[in-house]
C-alpha cells in the first residue's frame, strides 16, 4: 500500500466502505478500522504498520493545511 485509495481499496475486502464526508474523519475512522482488523488477527502486521503510517501522514498534511 502507498495511497489511500490503496487502503480504501485494502479495507473493501473486509466489506468495510468508509465516507463520513469530512477528510480528516474518513482517515480517522479508517485508522480505527485497521486497529480492529489487525487485533483481530485479520490483518498482518506489515500491512497494519504501513496503513497506520500513510493515515497518520495524511492527517497531518491536512491538519497543518488547516492552520
Amino acid at each position: 500500500m502507498k495511497t489511500v485509495y490503496e487502503i480504501q481499496q485494502f479495507l473493501k475486502q473486509f466489506g468495510t466502505i468508509i465516507y463520513i464526508g469530512e477528510r480528516v474523519a474518513d482517515l480517522e475512522l479508517m485508522e480505527s478500522e485497521l486497529k480492529e482488523l489487525y487485533q483481530s488477527q485479520l490483518i498482518e502486521q506489515r500491512d497494519f504498520q504501513t496503513a497506520i503510517l500513510i493515515l497518520r501522514h495524511e492527517i497531518q498534511i491536512l491538519r497543518d493545511k488547516q492552520l
